[in-house]
């Protein structure tokens, strides 16, 4: 029975997954096309991508501010929750590209003090919402990562700064958006 099961459904998923490709693929994403668009322009250029993450979580904190800036809607709750969850989302997929960035040796000392000092801002918001059993496991987990993603950016702001103070960085080529090789 199981296996005549699997060999319907597997066949069907398949055949919806052909069909609507985009509808599936939109339904677990936290940004919508437009934002990863920027996020794909911005591939090249660490810098410039880690601003891009700080104004789309800067979104995400300002739609909740005003949630709770405006008269009681109905649905507010489940709606605190669905922006905290892509708050997450995003911040999550920030910390891999610093954790990729490190590495690596992209420069992208300019941006980590921003990014430290959105951290404090995001983190004020998210505790300045009033507790509710909705959203508050979805909230912790937000906190987490942004208390992960400053203490990250705080490492490797030092760790940018010793590298590149005994490596100092070639003029760099216009056509070449990580700088020379190395």
């Amino acid at each position: 029975m199981l296996r005549r099961t699997l060999l319907i459904q597997g066949p069907l998923a398949i055949v919806l997954a052909v069909i609507c490709p985009r509808a599936y693929a939109q339904r677990d994403s936290a940004l919508s096309e437009a934002e990863i668009e920027v996020l794909r322009e911005a591939a090249y250029f660490p810098a410039e991508r880690v601003l891009v993450f700080i104004k789309f979580l800067d979104s995400r904190t300002k739609r909740l501010q005003d949630i709770f800036a405006r008269t009681r809607l109905p649905g507010r709750e489940q709606d605190t929750h669905d922006i905290i969850e892509q708050f997450t989302s995003i911040a999550d997929e920030l910390e891999d590209n610093l954790d990729d960035y490190g590495p690596h040796h992209r420069d992208i000392r300019k941006s980590l003090p921003k990014l430290i000092e959105a951290t404090e801002r995001w983190a004020s918001a998210l505790k300045a919402l009033p507790d509710h059993e909705t959203y508050n496991v979805s909230r912790k987990l937000a906190l987490e990562s942004i208390r992960d993603i400053r203490e990250s950016a705080t490492r490797l702001l030092e760790d940018q700064r010793e590298w590149f103070a005994a490596h100092p960085p070639a003029k760099q080529d216009k056509n070449e958006p990580y700088g020379p090789s190395r």
